[in-house]
């Protein structure tokens, strides 16, 4: 006889003479003991799956102490820079040898979506870095980081940059990072075919079109798989709508998606899609592909940021590479030159049971010679006022920090159904929705989420 039972979404069949059929003929002591082997079967598995879903995250109960030893957790998503923080590590256990760090990096999704999880209960994350904007907000709402407004180690950051992490006149993140949110040029093959960052909407266009007029594969290669859009989206509409508090009104509902300003960003990426601009398939690219395919020279902008040229120098050190921002309006309409973000927002855990170890690990990852290290092994400029650049890389973005930027638009919009709701509508264009169509498809998400 056989018997089929659903178990954990598989099908499993189990034969043989007895049965379900026969289980009611046992004597009841019989049927007891049959239910306590299956009980400890089914908590044999579950111990089991609780075990390997422990050891699937390297973070979990990080943080801990033996023989006197802490051991505290330092987690973030930019896993390109382990090495640097290793030889920091290094020296900060050299000097604090009862103190270990233990690092662990995740891809940067699976950290946005996983983070609050990661911190609650203090097992991981004494120390963790934030983005700006959604994730910022749902950290601080959820009560996960702490107050470190009086730490000596505040006043070694620029102040213009630290208030993307305050919150009612706290301090809760320090971000160490400032990145410039325009792409990247390969500014070799700009003067080999003649080419200057342009000034204005046309000018742009122009520029595409010399480059695929000379066989470039990708004029401007945009990652719309991930990353592309919640990063090219900043550029494209900074002028378009100069406001610097558009998306908080946006998700207040005092302006809508479906104004001009915002038709305009759809209908240039667009233009920009269907002239060929961004190759043929660019819902297809992701970031690393991206980077993969301007260090090979088959693009000659690279549609991120300057968090990429490390990167790209380090897979092509032969490029030589700009920064430029596509200019949507005239010359004579533009405001802002630029996007910069200041973001990787150093945090203590508020669970942390060790957070005089974690603002100890702060304040020696911020000594102005530390900080160098990991500036030049990177190719990040940081907010950090005494910094020394040596990298060819970090020269080539110095003259951004004299220009007039605008802080990352995206990252003042705080609603995630917003978020979601804005970087579908560039989705849709590309997948060749008309821009109107699009933007009002993204306002009645955003309306639903009011």
């Amino acid at each position: 006889m056989e018997e089929m039972f659903q178990h954990a979404g598989t099908t499993k069949r189990i034969a043989g003479k007895e049965g379900r059929y026969f289980i009611y003929k046992k004597t009841v002591m019989e049927e007891i003991l049959l239910i306590k082997r299956y009980s400890l079967t089914v908590l044999f598995i579950l111990l089991l799956s609780a075990v390997l879903a422990a050891c699937g995250d390297g973070a979990e109960d990080a943080s801990s102490e033996t023989d006197g030893e802490k051991t505290i957790s330092f987690i973030h998503w930019r896993g390109e820079d382990t090495d640097s923080f290793n030889k920091i590590i290094d020296k900060f256990e050299e000097e604090y040898p009862d103190i270990k760090v233990n690092m662990d990096a995740f891809p940067s999704n699976q950290y946005e979506s996983t983070l609050q999880t990661k911190l609650k209960g203090g097992a991981s994350g004494d120390v963790f870095a934030m983005l700006p904007g959604v994730q910022f907000d749902t950290i601080i709402n959820a009560g996960l980081a702490a107050d470190i407004s009086d730490e000596d180690f505040v006043s070694r950051f620029n102040s213009q940059y630290t208030t993307v992490g305050e919150s009612d006149g706290k301090q809760y993140g320090l971000p160490l990072q400032l990145v410039f949110n325009i792409p990247v040029y390969n500014k070799t093959m700009f003067d080999e075919y003649g080419l200057e960052p342009p000034s204005d909407w046309e000018g742009f266009l122009e520029v595409n079109e010399t480059l695929a007029e000379n066989g470039v594969e990708y004029p401007i290669v945009f990652p719309a798989a991930d990353n592309g859009p919640g990063q090219f989206m900043n550029p494209m509409m900074m002028n378009n709508e100069p406001e610097e508090g558009i998306w908080i009104k946006v998700q207040e509902g005092e302006r809508k998606v479906t104004e001009d300003w915002w038709v305009k960003t759809l209908t240039q990426i667009k233009e920009l899609n269907d002239k060929g601009y961004f190759g043929n398939d660019a819902l297809g690219i992701t970031q690393d592909n991206s980077g993969t395919i301007f260090a090979q020279e088959k693009a000659g902008m690279l549609a991120m940021g300057s968090y990429m040229m490390a990167q790209v120098h380090n897979q092509n050190p032969d490029m030589e590479m700009g920064l430029l921002a596509p200019i949507t309006t005239s010359e004579e309409d533009m405001v802002w030159e630029g996007i910069h973000t200041t973001t990787f927002m150093l945090s203590v855990n508020e669970e942390s049971e060790y957070k005089e170890e974690a603002k100890q690990f702060i304040e020696f990852l911020t000594r102005p010679e530390n900080a160098s290290i990991y500036a030049n092994d990177t190719g990040q400029m940081l907010t950090l006022e005494e910094v020394n650049y040596e990298s060819e890389v970090l020269k080539a973005q110095e003259p951004w920090t004299e220009k007039n930027t605008i802080f990352q638009p995206r990252y003042t919009i705080t609603n995630g159904q917003v978020q979601d709701a804005v970087l579908g509508s560039i989705d849709s264009v590309l997948t060749g929705v008309e821009p109107e169509e699009a933007a009002e498809q993204a306002q009645q998400i955003i309306d639903q989420s009011l």
